[in-house]
């Protein structure tokens, strides 16, 4: 895994994503845009791997979940409609792990869930857009059990306030608005999800894939759309189609290519500068290249 440095980089156009990079290894140092002046940062303590006794001792998570704050009202107030967030999930606490230890992607997608939910309700306090405080912040899971520990471990009014979805169900959500193409499931999901209702008979579904009643329905003038749609580590080992859904969720929510009333998009951890480095061939992963160049590839 590449850990980055942070950075913020508030992009001219509304359509580029705008990254906020946080931890190792990266080229470019952490600044905040204000303006057009750029200021360098500080970086958190305890991310070097030789500082691993002092990671532990720390809560190194809530340090980049301040950063991220901040940098995200600075982009969010300059217009920016699309914004990425990348940092190590697992370094900090008794626990924390870099990127020369062992670790495995349900560690991974379950330290990005809790800190995306701690990150809402961080934001839910700016004073950018009072929308942040409701239903009409979205957190996106990359899968209905992801949405169902989410909401059972996430107990509490702070966090309950939040429109809880998936990648698959906001893409059809936003998809048919537009009469879009609808979500790209991945190879198996159909086979899946026939199962599922299959074993669950005359009950319904079966919840092999997480259970149907931790999705908050998605209703438009109500809660939809959102104001700001957080999604958690989409296609990072996971299905690649769900870089591509994130294309179609953004592409049906906005307004005239991404006007000022349309949604804000930050993605958590979705390892887009593999997308951006050619890390999937073209040839292999055609479609997925076509979203790269069309949405992914502006900065």
């Amino acid at each position: 895994m590449i850990f980055l440095l942070a950075l913020l980089s508030v992009a001219l156009g509304v359509n580029a994503f705008s990254p906020i990079h946080i931890g190792r290894n990266c080229r470019t140092p952490l600044h905040a845009t204000t303006s057009n002046n750029n200021k360098l940062s500080d970086l958190p303590n305890g991310i070097s791997p030789f500082e691993k006794s002092l990671s532990k001792t720390i809560d190194i998570q809530a340090d980049f979940r301040s950063r991220a704050k901040a940098a995200a009202e600075t982009a969010i107030s300059n217009g920016v409609k699309l914004l990425e967030i990348e940092f190590p999930p697992l370094i900090g606490g008794q626990k924390s792990k870099s990127q020369f230890d062992d670790f495995d992607n349900i560690q991974e997608l379950d330290s990005n869930k809790d800190w995306t939910m701690q990150f809402a309700a961080l934001l839910s306090s700016t004073q950018v857009n009072s929308d942040f405080n409701g239903k009409k912040l979205w957190i996106v899971f990359p899968d209905l059990k992801e949405c169902e520990l989410a909401r059972k471990e996430w107990q509490g009014k702070l966090y309950q306030k939040f429109t809880f979805t998936t990648i698959e169900a906001a893409t059809n959500a936003a998809s048919s608005s537009k009469q879009g193409s609808g979500y790209d499931a991945p190879w198996g999901a159909a086979f899946v999800s026939t199962m599922s209702k299959w074993m669950g008979g005359s009950k319904g579904d079966a919840g092999l894939l997480g259970d149907q009643d931790s999705l908050d329905p998605l209703i438009a003038g109500d809660n939809f759309p959102p104001s700001l749609a957080l999604i958690i580590q989409p296609g990072n080992g996971g299905p690649v189609e769900d870089w591509c859904n994130c294309e179609t969720i953004y592409d049906g929510l906005t307004n005239n290519g991404g006007d000022a009333t349309s949604p804000t998009m930050v993605i958590v951890n979705g390892a887009l500068d593999k997308l951006r480095g050619g890390y999937y061939p073209p040839f292999v992963f055609p479609k997925l290249a076509a979203s790269v160049n069309r949405f992914f590839y502006k900065i």
